[in-house]
């Protein structure tokens, strides 16, 4: 029930376009696919080609989950049974909340600071839920600063994230406001 503990249930989900708001508060402009339509299509690629990156090692490892170890509360009880039998080590989460920080901050390198710290929190969200050890995450942003550097020599990335800067631009411009609850994602990290 704390702040902190409601900002990792709400960063569990990934599923958009409920994703999509996660970073519009440290981004200071709305995320949404009517809003800013290329930059919504650029972080659910981003979503497949970080998390999905991390299930090699996954799937090699089967590291158990702390829940399962220490038999403490989860953030997202309905993903129990799914967790489970899902490998720990790297975290999914942890590589795409980080991907998206560094993609946002190539996208509006004046907001990079509190992107990268948003995409940080993201995946310590993962921690505090008790579905991750922390070198789970550590090692998830890993693998999203490697996914994030292998995208920068891909053409169609590039015009993505040319065009995502180009629509961040045009929402600011147009006041569009973020969606997200920016005081509670606040009130959350300051005790971060």
């Amino acid at each position: 029930g704390s702040p902190r503990w409601n900002m990792a249930t709400a960063d569990a989900v990934l599923s958009f376009p409920k994703a999509a708001v996660t970073f519009s508060c440290a981004l200071g402009t709305e995320i949404s696919e009517q809003a800013t339509p290329r930059l919504y299509v650029l972080l659910r690629r981003t979503l497949l080609d970080a998390g999905l990156s991390t299930y090699g090692a996954k799937n090699r490892y089967r590291r158990e989950r702390p829940f399962v170890s220490n038999g403490a509360p989860i953030c997202t009880p309905a993903e129990d049974a799914i967790l489970r039998k899902d490998g720990s080590y790297p975290s999914g989460h942890s590589a795409a909340g980080w991907a998206w920080g560094l993609v946002l901050a190539q996208a509006a390198p004046e907001r990079a600071d509190a992107l990268i710290a948003r995409g940080r929190a993201f995946g310590q969200s993962r921690v505090a839920c008790n579905v991750h050890w922390l070198s789970d995450a550590e090692e998830g942003r890993i693998v999203g600063t490697a996914t994030v550097a292998r995208l920068q020599n891909n053409a169609e990335f590039q015009a993505d994230l040319a065009a995502a800067r180009t629509e961040i631009a045009a929402a600011r411009a147009a006041g569009k406001r973020p969606t997200g609850d920016c005081a509670a994602e606040a009130a959350a990290l300051a005790n971060f």
